[in-house]
């Protein structure tokens, strides 16, 4: 047996002891439904019409919740920090945040801050932690990350006079391992970087695991994760991780779009950073922020509460957090497997003429999201047609964002399809004979 064929069989036995026991999703169709109840434009675009959504990688539904709750929040003129009851009333939302985001993602420390974008806090996590190191230093990220992390890693790298360090993905896998990084690792390495999830392969990391190599070798190292793509797919912990920032973006994680949340540890948070003068310790936000952004946080929070508990017996609100993470992993991996392997007797993308499956059609490490292409049809125009035909998905292009998959692969686009746990079956098989209607159609033109 090869290597590749090693660390695939290695991660599905893990994945399989993972997910034992976990609950169904899909064997409820009164759950499904329910769930689907709370999102809003589940089924038709206010644009388009009539729909199925597949381009949750770009960014998920939005809950009616946050809907309702962002609409409260922007009518009202007060801030927090004011002696009058509205602005105490703020402050008690922007504490139940932060509240509620301990328990969604479970640190043991340090704070919950609210910028302007994802990208934007991994940029300030990354700059000071690099402008803070210790001159000849280095920074290690790999090739597999969004440019969120990986631009600023560099750039503050040079900026700092730092040697950065690229640790090669692998391309069959469209992951990085632990050992990858161990491969690279050295003492003198002060600033680290991990992608938890890709958006253009559909893959998650094993943070836990690359953050043990690291520290292994430089225990003092401060690492810095981007969770943006991986927080949708399942629970987050990060008390098993290790880490000193990690940053999601919530409009990826049935939000809106405007901030972005980060959670950074007590010796990152200590860090010489930008700040007013005289202001408060360990403040790291600028400015005041909207009490609304808080607020729909908790709506998310409160959500995958209430899954929890529609698929578990559990009482605490993080083991019923806990449970949801595990159902929508299980389901999400029942949706991708029906795309790739076919379901309701329709062949899947395995099976298609031309068809290849980026990272291999076996790879229990997706979570939620199939990236393909097929021979001698543009990656757009298989998009466009699906269009056509109500089905959105997305063409990832050899550009910025996604050339550090697609050009190892000597790819210059791929179709994206990327699933979250509102999406059904049903969806999928009718996107299956959508996509073999389009090839048997552009294939008889060729011929």
């Amino acid at each position: 047996m090869d290597d590749v064929s090693l660390i695939v069989a290695a991660i599905r036995e893990l994945s399989v002891d993972a997910e034992k026991d976990c609950p169904m999703i899909q064997d409820n169709p009164a759950l499904i439904a329910a769930i689907r109840d709370r999102f809003a434009h589940v089924e038709s675009c206010p644009f388009q019409g009539p729909r199925i959504y597949l381009e949750n990688g770009g960014g998920a539904l939005t809950l009616k919740s946050v809907i309702e709750t962002s609409a409260f929040h922007a009518a009202i003129p007060d801030n927090q920090g004011r002696d009058n009851p509205a602005a105490a009333a703020l402050s008690g939302i922007i504490d139940k945040a932060r509240a509620d985001l301990r328990t969604f993602m479970n640190p043991a420390a340090g704070q919950f801050i609210v910028g302007e974008t994802g990208t934007e806090l991994l940029f300030r996590m990354i700059r000071t932690a690099c402008v803070n190191a210790a001159k000849g230093s280095r920074v290690i990220g790999s090739s597999i990350e969004h440019p969120s992390s990986r631009s600023a890693a560099q750039h503050w790298a040079g900026i700092a006079d730092l040697e950065y360090v690229n640790v090669p993905h692998q391309d069959s896998l469209g992951l990085v391992t632990a050992d990858d990084y161990a491969a690279c690792m050295t003492p003198d390495v002060a600033v680290a970087t991990i992608l938890h999830a890709s958006p253009v392969t559909g893959i998650g990391m094993d943070v836990a695991a690359i953050s043990r190599a690291i520290r292994a070798v430089a225990p003092e190292c401060f690492i810095i994760v981007d969770g943006i793509q991986h927080a949708a797919h399942g629970q987050m912990n990060l008390q098993a991780y290790d880490v000193d920032g990690y940053a999601i973006s919530p409009y990826k994680v049935f939000s809106r779009h405007g901030y972005g949340i980060a959670w950074i540890s007590d010796r990152l948070t200590e860090l010489p950073h930008e700040a007013l003068n005289g202001g408060p310790v360990g403040n790291w936000e600028l400015g005041t922020r909207d009490t609304g952004a808080f607020a729909t946080i908790s709506n998310v929070v409160e959500y995958f509460d209430w899954l929890g508990g529609e698929v578990s017996d559990e009482t605490e609100p993080r083991l019923r957090i806990e449970a949801a993470g595990r159902a929508i992993h299980t389901y999400e991996t029942h949706l991708t497997n029906a795309l790739v392997n076919g379901t309701a007797n329709l062949p899947g993308l395995r099976s298609m003429n031309g068809v290849t499956i980026i990272a291999g059609a076996d790879n229990p490490k997706r979570e939620g999201t199939v990236s393909f292409v097929v021979d001698g049809i543009a990656s757009a125009d298989i998009v466009d047609l699906l269009k056509k035909q109500g089905i959105r998905t997305h063409t990832r292009k050899a550009d910025h964002y996604s050339g550090n998959v697609l050009i190892p692969l000597n790819l210059p686009d791929c179709i994206r399809v990327s699933m979250c746990h509102y999406n059904t079956t049903d969806e999928v098989a009718r996107t299956l004979k959508a996509i073999r209607e389009i090839i048997s159609s552009k294939s008889h033109v060729t011929s």
